[in-house]
């Protein structure tokens, strides 16, 4: 008897929220994605076996292969941090990150083994959770980045050359003045910026559970640099289990101290890349219209920084 071809429904629902996040910037990725994922279902012998989900610039949709194994299809839109996501997950050890099955790098389409519905941030101890954390930013971090990995050093570099025209933009002077001690840490760090295999993204909800580990790492955006640049993620999520603390300050910097003792990471190293991203994101929010730094990064430059 020949196999069932694979199935895709006639209409694919996009989620809301890559709508809000792509509707201005990428119409037309948005547009052809039910064209696309047709397209991979026929290559790759799938057939989709549940509701698209949606990461922040990516749509997932849940699908089955003719081997019966059960994957999620991933499409999204072709950048700087997406075309060496299926590269960097077949550097790293197998046993630390999802798998990739197929992928497709003209337009960054993979086709990734199904992890279970649940992430770091589910953990109810936030310290057990930093701490897993940490312990996968050690070893993701101790291998050297392939060839064709875009480089820490010229991410950082931009950060420089924009600074001059969006650091005027913010309205209160004792913030110009952070700012510009940020881009002079930066400047400082520039010449010696690594070669370790980063995530760059390496937070809570960037961990899933899974039946074959019990954790894995996802979507990474990787870059070639120093590892203290990686420990930043942790410092402004699960923001409300810091607060509930009742010592904010403290709760930051208790968990920066945790990432260096576990990581190994050089203090000073750690809290210079730190001020380089917190001052990245400022850049991000002052050329979005913003003219204050948002309050969890200034509580981050609080707590590390004065």
């Amino acid at each position: 008897m020949a196999a069932e071809p694979p199935t895709v429904p006639r209409v694919i629902e996009i989620p809301a929220k890559l709508i809000r996040n792509h509707g201005e910037k990428s119409a037309e990725w948005l547009a052809g994605l039910p064209g696309a994922v047709a397209e991979y279902v026929d290559r790759w012998q799938l057939t989709v076996d549940g509701e698209p989900l949606s990461g922040e610039a990516s749509l997932i949709l849940p699908v089955v292969r003719r081997d019966g194994r059960q994957a999620m299809l991933k499409l999204q839109p072709f950048n700087d941090e997406s075309e060496g996501e299926a590269l960097a997950l077949r550097t790293w050890n197998r046993d630390d990150v999802v798998e990739v099955l197929e992928d497709d790098y003209a337009t960054s389409t993979l086709l990734l083994e199904r992890l279970e519905p649940r992430t770091l941030d589910d953990l109810p101890d936030h310290v057990d959770a930093t701490r897993i954390l940490a312990e996968f930013l050690a070893r993701l971090s101790a291998v050297p980045a392939p060839p064709g990995i875009r480089r820490l050093e010229d991410v950082a570099g931009a950060m420089v050359d924009d600074a001059p025209g969006l650091i005027p933009l913010l309205s209160d002077p004792a913030e110009r003045r952070l700012v510009r001690r940020f881009v002079a840490q930066v400047e400082e760090l520039l010449p010696d910026s690594g070669d370790r295999l980063l995530h760059w993204d390496l937070h809570y909800y960037n961990v899933m559970a899974a039946q074959r580990q019990p954790w894995l790492v996802i979507d990474p955006k990787p870059l070639a640099g120093d590892p203290g640049f990686e420990v930043f993620p942790v410092l402004w999520n699960r923001w409300d289990d810091l607060v509930a603390t009742g010592d904010l300050r403290r709760a930051i910097r208790d968990r920066f101290d945790l990432m260096l003792e576990v990581t190994g990471i050089d203090r000073d190293r750690a809290l210079g890349w730190t001020a380089g991203r917190i001052l990245q994101n400022v850049l991000w929010f002052t050329a979005d219209g913003a003219t204050r730094i948002e309050l969890e990064l200034a509580a981050v430059a609080d707590a590390l920084f004065s």
